[in-house]
Protein backbone atom coordinates (compact mmCIF):
# COMPACT_ATOMS: atom_id res chain seq x y z
CA UNK A 1 0.00 0.00 0.00
CA UNK A 2 3.16 2.50 0.35
CA UNK A 3 1.87 6.13 1.13
CA UNK A 4 -0.89 5.84 -1.68
CA UNK A 5 -3.12 8.76 -1.63
CA UNK A 6 -6.55 8.54 -3.57
CA UNK A 7 -9.20 10.76 -3.88
CA UNK A 8 -12.81 9.45 -3.84
CA UNK A 9 -16.08 11.51 -5.12
CA UNK A 10 -19.98 10.14 -5.67
CA UNK A 11 -21.72 11.06 -9.09
CA UNK A 12 -25.60 10.73 -8.84
CA UNK A 13 -28.29 12.01 -11.16
CA UNK A 14 -28.39 15.77 -11.30
CA UNK A 15 -24.86 16.28 -10.64
CA UNK A 16 -23.91 16.17 -14.40
CA UNK A 17 -24.08 20.22 -14.90
CA UNK A 18 -21.23 20.69 -12.63
CA UNK A 19 -19.07 17.71 -13.67
CA UNK A 20 -16.95 19.52 -16.12
CA UNK A 21 -15.48 22.68 -13.65
CA UNK A 22 -15.19 19.78 -10.97
CA UNK A 23 -12.95 17.70 -13.14
CA UNK A 24 -11.20 20.70 -14.83
CA UNK A 25 -10.41 21.40 -10.75
CA UNK A 26 -9.17 18.01 -10.21
CA UNK A 27 -7.02 18.42 -13.02
CA UNK A 28 -4.89 21.95 -12.01
CA UNK A 29 -3.91 20.58 -8.51
CA UNK A 30 -0.19 20.83 -7.38
CA UNK A 31 -0.35 17.55 -5.72
CA UNK A 32 -1.49 14.86 -9.15
CA UNK A 33 0.23 11.78 -7.20
CA UNK A 34 -3.33 9.85 -6.39
CA UNK A 35 -5.16 7.48 -7.70
CA UNK A 36 -9.01 8.60 -8.50
CA UNK A 37 -11.89 6.61 -7.16
CA UNK A 38 -15.83 7.45 -7.97
CA UNK A 39 -18.29 5.83 -6.18
CA UNK A 40 -21.65 5.68 -9.14
CA UNK A 41 -25.33 6.17 -7.78
CA UNK A 42 -27.64 5.44 -10.43
CA UNK A 43 -25.85 6.61 -13.08
CA UNK A 44 -23.70 4.74 -15.20
CA UNK A 45 -19.79 4.98 -16.12
CA UNK A 46 -19.96 5.08 -19.70
CA UNK A 47 -21.84 8.42 -19.71
CA UNK A 48 -19.96 9.92 -17.21
CA UNK A 49 -16.72 8.96 -19.58
CA UNK A 50 -18.17 10.11 -22.40
CA UNK A 51 -18.66 13.42 -20.56
CA UNK A 52 -15.53 14.05 -19.02
CA UNK A 53 -13.35 12.57 -21.90
CA UNK A 54 -11.12 9.33 -22.52
CA UNK A 55 -7.97 11.07 -20.43
CA UNK A 56 -10.43 10.19 -17.00
CA UNK A 57 -9.72 6.75 -16.34
CA UNK A 58 -10.49 6.00 -12.33
CA UNK A 59 -11.03 3.41 -10.35
CA UNK A 60 -15.15 2.78 -10.70
CA UNK A 61 -17.28 1.20 -7.84
CA UNK A 62 -20.44 0.89 -9.43
CA UNK A 63 -22.85 0.50 -6.80
CA UNK A 64 -26.27 -2.02 -7.44
CA UNK A 65 -29.78 -0.62 -7.85
CA UNK A 66 -31.51 0.07 -5.15
CA UNK A 67 -28.41 1.16 -2.94
CA UNK A 68 -28.88 3.82 -0.30
CA UNK A 69 -26.32 6.85 -0.50
CA UNK A 70 -24.91 5.60 2.69
CA UNK A 71 -24.21 2.06 0.89
CA UNK A 72 -22.97 3.41 -1.95
CA UNK A 73 -20.34 4.75 -0.14
CA UNK A 74 -19.44 2.11 2.21
CA UNK A 75 -18.92 -0.11 -0.90
CA UNK A 76 -16.33 2.62 -2.33
CA UNK A 77 -14.56 3.49 1.20
CA UNK A 78 -14.45 -0.31 1.99
CA UNK A 79 -12.54 -0.81 -1.46
CA UNK A 80 -10.08 2.23 -1.13
CA UNK A 81 -8.65 1.62 2.05
CA UNK A 82 -7.49 -1.67 0.70
CA UNK A 83 -5.55 -0.21 -1.87
CA UNK A 84 -4.18 3.37 -0.54
CA UNK A 85 -2.97 4.83 3.01
CA UNK A 86 -4.57 8.03 2.63
CA UNK A 87 -8.03 8.79 1.08
CA UNK A 88 -8.97 13.19 0.38
CA UNK A 89 -13.17 12.93 -0.31
CA UNK A 90 -14.41 15.91 -2.24
CA UNK A 91 -18.14 16.43 -3.59
CA UNK A 92 -18.36 16.42 -7.39
CA UNK A 93 -20.21 19.76 -7.68
CA UNK A 94 -17.93 21.31 -5.69
CA UNK A 95 -14.36 22.78 -6.83
CA UNK A 96 -10.79 22.19 -5.45
CA UNK A 97 -8.66 24.99 -4.97
CA UNK A 98 -4.99 24.37 -6.88
CA UNK A 99 -3.61 23.30 -3.31
CA UNK A 100 -6.48 21.56 -1.86
CA UNK A 101 -4.80 17.62 -2.47
CA UNK A 102 -1.38 18.44 -1.27
CA UNK A 103 -2.87 20.70 1.90
CA UNK A 104 -4.54 17.42 2.63
CA UNK A 105 -1.25 15.02 2.27
CA UNK A 106 0.51 17.42 4.72
CA UNK A 107 -2.15 17.07 6.94
CA UNK A 108 -2.38 13.80 7.42
CA UNK A 109 1.09 13.63 8.18
CA UNK A 110 0.50 14.57 11.29
CA UNK A 111 -3.96 14.29 11.79
CA UNK A 112 -5.90 11.56 10.86
CA UNK A 113 -8.79 13.27 10.11
CA UNK A 114 -8.39 16.60 8.41
CA UNK A 115 -10.50 19.16 7.25
CA UNK A 116 -10.20 22.28 5.38
CA UNK A 117 -12.32 25.48 5.45
CA UNK A 118 -14.93 26.39 2.26
CA UNK A 119 -15.82 29.50 0.23
CA UNK A 120 -19.27 29.52 -0.15
CA UNK A 121 -20.20 29.97 -3.85
CA UNK A 122 -23.58 29.64 -5.62
CA UNK A 123 -25.28 27.88 -8.18
CA UNK A 124 -23.42 29.30 -10.72
CA UNK A 125 -20.03 29.47 -9.05
CA UNK A 126 -20.20 33.16 -7.92
CA UNK A 127 -18.29 34.19 -4.59
CA UNK A 128 -20.78 34.15 -1.90
CA UNK A 129 -18.61 36.48 0.62
CA UNK A 130 -18.48 33.72 3.41
CA UNK A 131 -16.35 31.22 4.66
CA UNK A 132 -16.77 27.84 6.56
CA UNK A 133 -14.60 27.84 9.08
CA UNK A 134 -14.39 26.85 13.01
CA UNK A 135 -15.39 29.73 15.48
CA UNK A 136 -12.22 31.40 16.65
CA UNK A 137 -10.22 29.36 19.23
CA UNK A 138 -12.49 26.19 18.96
CA UNK A 139 -10.38 23.82 18.15
CA UNK A 140 -11.39 20.32 15.56
CA UNK A 141 -11.89 18.05 18.16
CA UNK A 142 -14.21 20.52 20.27
CA UNK A 143 -16.63 20.89 17.50
CA UNK A 144 -17.93 17.30 17.68
CA UNK A 145 -20.16 15.78 18.88
CA UNK A 146 -22.96 18.81 19.10
CA UNK A 147 -22.19 20.21 15.27
CA UNK A 148 -19.87 19.15 12.81
CA UNK A 149 -17.63 20.74 10.40
CA UNK A 150 -16.03 17.53 8.50
CA UNK A 151 -18.17 17.00 5.13
CA UNK A 152 -17.53 14.56 2.17
CA UNK A 153 -15.94 17.57 0.37
CA UNK A 154 -13.41 19.29 2.83
CA UNK A 155 -12.22 16.15 4.37
CA UNK A 156 -9.24 13.94 4.58
CA UNK A 157 -8.68 10.64 6.20
CA UNK A 158 -5.72 7.77 6.90
CA UNK A 159 -6.95 4.75 5.83
CA UNK A 160 -5.87 3.35 9.05
CA UNK A 161 -8.47 5.06 10.91
CA UNK A 162 -11.16 4.81 8.37
CA UNK A 163 -11.23 1.32 8.17
CA UNK A 164 -11.91 1.45 12.34
CA UNK A 165 -14.80 3.54 12.01
CA UNK A 166 -16.56 1.47 9.16
CA UNK A 167 -18.82 -0.24 7.98
CA UNK A 168 -21.60 2.78 7.41
CA UNK A 169 -25.08 2.07 8.51
CA UNK A 170 -27.07 1.35 5.21
CA UNK A 171 -29.89 4.10 6.89
CA UNK A 172 -27.59 6.46 7.41
CA UNK A 173 -28.49 9.84 6.20
CA UNK A 174 -25.12 12.09 7.60
CA UNK A 175 -22.80 9.90 6.93
CA UNK A 176 -20.05 12.69 6.97
CA UNK A 177 -20.31 13.27 10.69
CA UNK A 178 -21.57 9.65 11.31
CA UNK A 179 -17.80 9.14 10.54
CA UNK A 180 -16.29 12.06 12.04
CA UNK A 181 -18.13 11.11 15.38
CA UNK A 182 -16.86 8.18 15.20
CA UNK A 183 -13.66 9.40 14.91
CA UNK A 184 -13.88 11.53 17.54
CA UNK A 185 -14.80 8.77 20.02
CA UNK A 186 -12.02 7.17 19.59
CA UNK A 187 -9.69 9.87 20.54
CA UNK A 188 -8.89 10.40 16.79
CA UNK A 189 -5.82 13.42 15.76
CA UNK A 190 -8.58 15.35 14.38
CA UNK A 191 -6.96 19.17 12.49
CA UNK A 192 -8.64 21.92 10.62
CA UNK A 193 -6.69 23.83 7.74
CA UNK A 194 -8.40 27.65 7.89
CA UNK A 195 -7.65 28.05 4.51
CA UNK A 196 -10.71 27.59 2.06
CA UNK A 197 -9.11 25.13 -0.15
CA UNK A 198 -12.80 24.46 -1.70
CA UNK A 199 -15.50 26.12 -3.39
CA UNK A 200 -18.59 25.19 -1.44
CA UNK A 201 -21.76 25.10 -3.94
CA UNK A 202 -25.05 26.20 -2.31
CA UNK A 203 -28.33 24.91 -2.89
CA UNK A 204 -31.81 25.59 -2.04
CA UNK A 205 -31.90 21.62 -1.57
CA UNK A 206 -28.94 21.26 0.63
CA UNK A 207 -29.41 19.17 3.77
CA UNK A 208 -27.17 20.99 6.30
CA UNK A 209 -27.59 24.94 5.59
CA UNK A 210 -25.59 27.06 7.19
CA UNK A 211 -26.57 30.50 5.82
CA UNK A 212 -28.73 32.70 7.75
CA UNK A 213 -31.38 33.03 7.83
CA UNK A 214 -32.97 30.25 9.15
CA UNK A 215 -36.42 29.22 8.71
CA UNK A 216 -38.81 27.05 11.54
CA UNK A 217 -39.32 24.96 8.79
CA UNK A 218 -35.21 24.02 8.64
CA UNK A 219 -35.16 24.38 12.40
CA UNK A 220 -37.41 21.27 12.82
CA UNK A 221 -36.23 19.27 9.46
CA UNK A 222 -32.59 19.82 11.03
CA UNK A 223 -33.80 18.98 14.57
CA UNK A 224 -35.10 15.44 13.30
CA UNK A 225 -32.18 14.66 11.38
CA UNK A 226 -29.79 16.09 14.35
CA UNK A 227 -31.81 13.39 16.62
CA UNK A 228 -31.68 10.36 14.40
CA UNK A 229 -27.86 11.19 13.79
CA UNK A 230 -27.06 10.55 17.26
CA UNK A 231 -29.54 7.63 18.32
CA UNK A 232 -27.57 5.93 15.18
CA UNK A 233 -24.36 6.60 16.74
CA UNK A 234 -24.95 5.99 19.92
CA UNK A 235 -26.62 2.45 18.72
CA UNK A 236 -23.44 2.00 16.12
CA UNK A 237 -20.68 2.92 18.61
CA UNK A 238 -17.06 2.27 17.24
CA UNK A 239 -15.18 -0.56 19.13
CA UNK A 240 -12.35 0.92 21.84
CA UNK A 241 -14.30 4.33 22.09
CA UNK A 242 -13.56 6.42 24.77
CA UNK A 243 -16.03 6.25 27.48
CA UNK A 244 -15.72 10.04 28.77
CA UNK A 245 -16.64 10.65 25.28
CA UNK A 246 -19.46 8.72 24.90
CA UNK A 247 -20.98 9.42 28.11
CA UNK A 248 -20.52 13.91 26.32
CA UNK A 249 -22.29 12.37 23.84
CA UNK A 250 -25.28 10.96 25.05
CA UNK A 251 -25.32 14.23 27.13
CA UNK A 252 -25.50 16.30 24.04
CA UNK A 253 -28.33 13.61 22.83
CA UNK A 254 -30.36 14.11 26.06
CA UNK A 255 -30.35 17.76 25.59
CA UNK A 256 -31.11 17.94 21.79
CA UNK A 257 -34.06 15.73 22.89
CA UNK A 258 -35.29 18.39 25.39
CA UNK A 259 -34.82 21.23 22.99
CA UNK A 260 -37.11 19.28 20.48
CA UNK A 261 -39.70 18.45 23.39
CA UNK A 262 -39.33 22.02 24.65
CA UNK A 263 -39.06 24.14 21.32
CA UNK A 264 -39.72 22.74 18.33
CA UNK A 265 -43.15 21.18 19.18
CA UNK A 266 -44.31 24.31 20.95
CA UNK A 267 -44.78 26.70 17.65
CA UNK A 268 -44.52 30.04 19.99
CA UNK A 269 -41.04 29.31 20.93
CA UNK A 270 -39.70 27.26 17.82
CA UNK A 271 -40.44 31.18 16.38
CA UNK A 272 -38.84 32.91 19.17
CA UNK A 273 -35.48 30.59 19.09
CA UNK A 274 -35.20 31.30 15.37
CA UNK A 275 -35.60 34.95 15.50
CA UNK A 276 -33.32 35.03 18.77
CA UNK A 277 -30.51 32.10 16.78
CA UNK A 278 -30.99 34.62 13.31
CA UNK A 279 -29.59 37.67 15.62
CA UNK A 280 -26.99 35.90 17.38
CA UNK A 281 -24.87 35.69 14.14
CA UNK A 282 -23.77 32.52 14.91
CA UNK A 283 -20.95 30.18 13.67
CA UNK A 284 -21.37 28.51 9.79
CA UNK A 285 -20.69 25.05 10.93
CA UNK A 286 -23.10 22.44 10.00
CA UNK A 287 -25.90 21.82 12.44
CA UNK A 288 -25.31 25.19 15.14
CA UNK A 289 -28.96 25.75 14.50
CA UNK A 290 -29.91 23.19 16.84
CA UNK A 291 -29.92 23.37 20.63
CA UNK A 292 -27.79 26.62 19.84
CA UNK A 293 -25.90 27.11 23.31
CA UNK A 294 -26.38 30.32 23.62
CA UNK A 295 -29.97 30.10 23.89
CA UNK A 296 -30.13 27.43 26.09
CA UNK A 297 -32.24 29.29 28.55
CA UNK A 298 -34.78 28.79 25.93
CA UNK A 299 -35.41 24.86 26.88
CA UNK A 300 -32.99 23.86 29.65
CA UNK A 301 -34.06 22.76 33.17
Amino acid sequence: MGETLAVYTTIYPGVEIYLRDWYRSLQAQTDQDFQLWIGLDQVECNSIQKLLGTDLKPNWVQAPLGSTPAQVRQLALSAIVGTAAEVVLVDSDDLLHPSRIAAARSALRSSDLAACALRFVDHQGGDLELVFDLPPGIQANEILPRNNAFGFSNTAFRSELLRQILPIPPGAVLVDWLLATRAWLLGARLSFDHEPRMDYRQHSANMALVRLPFSTKQVVSQTRLVRQHLQLVLEHPPQGYLPDRFFELKRVAKEIEGFHERVVLNTAKLESYVEAFNAAAPPLVWWAGVAYPALKHMWGE
